[in-house]
């Protein structure tokens, strides 16, 4: 005889969108920000002295990949990371 294991999963609850919550999210997002910012200025750092033989800098800060949601635990909070390398197409 088999016995079923499946359970049922609720969904999630929708994040409050209280001031107070509201205000959390905007620091989260904000610190995001900063984070992958002081990232991209230092892999530019790192590689701003690679140039090819034309003279052009190799690794350059190139627009933003797509938009993306980053899960915290006030929900997911949507973020633009920059795009620094080679073949970053800009968006």
């Amino acid at each position: 005889m088999k016995k079923d294991s499946v359970v049922a999963l609720r969904a999630p609850a929708q994040a409050p969108n209280d001031p107070l919550t509201e205000v959390i999210r905007q620091g989260a997002r904000q610190l995001i920000h900063q984070a992958v910012e002081a990232e991209v200025a230092a892999l530019l750092a790192q590689y701003g002295t690679e140039v090819d033989e034309a003279g052009r800098q190799q690794i350059v800060r190139n627009g933003y990949l797509p938009e993306r949601s980053v899960q915290t635990g006030v929900g997911a909070i949507s973020v633009r990371v920059p795009c620094a390398s080679r073949k970053c197409r800009q968006h």
